[in-house]
């Protein structure tokens, strides 16, 4: 059976938002596992460090960041997409290579390694 699964961080970012918000957002949020493998380029980003691959989906003004897993989906991250423009822009990063950049960054690593630790909701 297929399931998305909100680790405790993200389920506490999706919940801090106003209901309908979280409807819209988990109306974009259609996604298959197989849909990985070909992803659309204007919603989907792939970040890859150290064999961990996670994604981002582009969702109203957020950027969820998720990986596969066994079970189907795990999300980690619910941001706001001024939070990762705001990261990039205080790190110089190139805007058009976001994905490549990121996943060398350390620092975002760490906050989706917060929400791993944080355990499933």
């Amino acid at each position: 059976m297929f399931q998305i699964v909100f680790n405790e961080i993200s389920a506490a970012e999706m919940s801090a938002l106003p209901t309908d918000l979280q409807l819209d957002l988990l109306a974009e949020f259609q996604i298959l596992p197989e849909d990985l493998d070909q992803l659309d380029p204007e919603r989907f980003g792939k970040i890859e460090r150290d064999g961990k691959t996670l994604y981002r989906c582009h969702a109203k003004d957020f950027r969820i960041y998720f990986e596969r897993a066994p079970e189907g989906i795990t999300i980690h991250r619910v941001l706001h997409k001024n939070t990762i423009r705001d990261f990039l822009f205080r790190s110089n990063l190139p805007m058009g290579e976001e994905d490549r950049t990121l996943g060398e960054k350390p620092g975002f690593w760490k906050l989706i390694a917060e929400g791993e630790k944080s355990g499933k909701h």
